[in-house]
């Protein structure tokens, strides 16, 4: 269900599964329920979210002084986040910035749209995995739900296994997408925690070599720029 990365005080950063839901979800206790449970913490609290068929980083605050201190990053826009993603179709771009309203599509889940509002703003690489896949690193600037999956699937590159955006997922083993490094400021210092992911049939070693060769210090890319008043 999930991975211990790093524990102090005041923070947990854990490496979370896909499938596994933030909360209580039918039959199932929910992360935050178990990693509760299994530490034997009074208090557990979540200072942002990934979905259920998300893998990766998860910062957790142990107490409601964390919480309020990195739930503020979170909303400055302070806080750096990092996600990998496949890909099976070809994107109109290798590299670029998805920027764009997002409103409710008619079959549940979300559409860009070319209106930029209150827009959703997603930074972009992409790099060939082997043929016919595509490795994706995502920098997203906004917290917008199914951000990431709506972006690329805008780019003609649905996620691979994304039964809501991709029309093709029977029989893929998961949604790829997995949140792979945080970097977050405590007591005045920087903190970088980096996950490559490891579940999947497409996560293999060749995947995660190719991670290490282009995307070891997502931080250090020379990103796409973003407009002015959208930053």
């Amino acid at each position: 269900m999930y991975r211990i990365i790093q524990e102090t005080a005041d923070f947990l950063v854990v490496d979370k599964a896909p499938g596994v839901a933030m909360h209580k979800d039918q039959a199932e206790s929910g992360l935050v329920m178990q990693i509760k449970a299994d530490l034997a913490l009074s208090a557990l609290l979540p200072v942002h979210r990934l979905d259920k068929v998300t893998s990766g980083v998860l910062l957790f605050a142990k107490h409601p002084q964390a919480a309020s201190l990195l739930s503020q990053q979170f909303a400055r826009r302070e806080v750096e986040k990092f996600y990998l993603a496949i890909s099976d179709q070809k994107p109109r771009r290798k590299q670029g910035l998805i920027v764009g309203d997002m409103e409710r599509s008619r079959r549940g889940g979300w559409k860009l749209l070319r209106s930029r509002e209150n827009p959703a703003i997603t930074q972009f690489f992409s790099t060939s995995l082997s043929s016919g896949l595509r490795l994706f690193l995502l920098k997203p600037h906004t917290g917008k739900t199914h951000q990431l999956r709506v972006a690329l699937k805008s780019e003609g590159a649905p996620i691979l296994g994304d039964w809501q955006y991709h029309s093709a997922s029977q029989g893929i083993d998961r949604t790829y997408l997995h949140a792979y490094s945080l970097q977050f400021h405590w007591d005045g210092q920087p903190v970088t925690v980096c996950s490559p992911p490891s579940n999947g049939q497409y996560f293999d070693q060749s995947c995660r070599t190719l991670i290490e060769q282009h995307y070891a210090q997502p931080s250090a890319l020379d990103w796409p720029t973003i407009p002015r008043g959208h930053s």
